[in-house]
Parts: structure tokens; C-alpha cells; sequence
């Protein structure tokens, strides 16, 4: 839900910002620059998190708390991807594959009750996927419309 809010609110400060700056909108910047923000407050949580993200991999991959730094760096690294012209089409559909790989690891969590942010067995189970599956849908087809659509 806090990726999600501050999505929505990024969005609209930054449309706002283009707007009063520019005197044009430019909902697909406002849109990437949110995208980016967003990613690096998810990043954020790879760091703060690492114990419970890494409850979310099945034990058969190793080096999870590796994996873990790796995909928080590449959550920044791609976001920032998207505000660079030159790179913005493959940071993209990188993340767009990114959101596609990771969502097994939100649908074992639900299954394991893992509750990643205190690192417990006792989060909400199935019920999650019933929000977590829209949201992934959401920021694919977000990235898809923001930076390839557009282009």
C-alpha cells in the first residue's frame, strides 16, 4: 500500500510542478519521475527490510540476502533509467520483465504468511495476492504506457 500511495502522491506533485513550470502538462515525465521515486523508496526497504524480503525466496535459490541488495539496486538503477532519454525504452521493459519475476515471490509469501516487514509468518496470507496481484498489473501497465507507449 506505501509504494502504491507514494505513486499516486508523487504523480500529482510532479504533474503539478510541470505544469506550474512549464506551463504545459506532461502527465508521461510527471508519471516516470513518479515510477523513479517510487522505486527508490521500494529500494529503500532492501536495505531496512533485507530479513523479511528474504523470507519471500524459497529456500531452494540461494544467497538471499545478496539477491535482495542486487534487486534494490536494480530498482534504482532502472528507475532512474526511465528519466534518461537514451535508456528509457530498456529500462522499461526491464522492468517490466522485473515486475513479471518478482511476483512468485509475493504469491510464496502469501502462501508462507510471510509478513516482510517483521519478519514473521503471520501476515495476511492469500488474501494479500488480492491486492498485490492489481498492483503489479498496475505498475507494468504504468511503466508500459509512461515510457513505451509514449515514446
Amino acid at each position: 500500500m506505501k509504494p502504491l500511495i507514494v505513486l499516486i502522491g508523487v504523480f500529482c506533485i510532479s504533474a503539478f510542478i510541470i505544469k506550474f513550470i512549464t506551463k504545459a502538462h506532461n502527465l508521461p515525465l510527471a508519471a516516470r519521475i513518479a515510477m523513479c521515486v517510487m522505486l527508490c523508496f521500494t529500494a529503500i526497504g532492501h536495505v531496512v527490510l533485507t530479513k523479511g524480503l528474504a523470507m519471500m525466496i524459497p529456500d531452494v535459490i540461494p544467497f538471499k540476502i545478496e539477491l535482495i541488495y542486487l534487486t534494490g539496486l536494480l530498482e534504482v538503477l532502472l528507475g532512474v533509467g526511465l528519466l534518461i532519454p537514451s535508456v528509457r525504452i530498456y529500462a522499461a521493459w526491464m522492468l517490466i520483465v522485473f515486475f513479471i519475476l518478482i511476483l512468485p515471490s509475493n504469491i510464496y509469501a502469501a502462501i508462507k504468511h510471510i509478513d516482510y516487514e517483521k519478519a514473521t509468518f503471520d501476515g495476511s496470507g492469500v488474501a494479500y495476492l488480492w491486492f498485490r496481484i492489481p498492483l503489479q498489473l498496475l505498475f507494468i501497465v504504468w511503466v508500459y504506457v509512461s515510457s513505451i507507449k509514449e515514446a
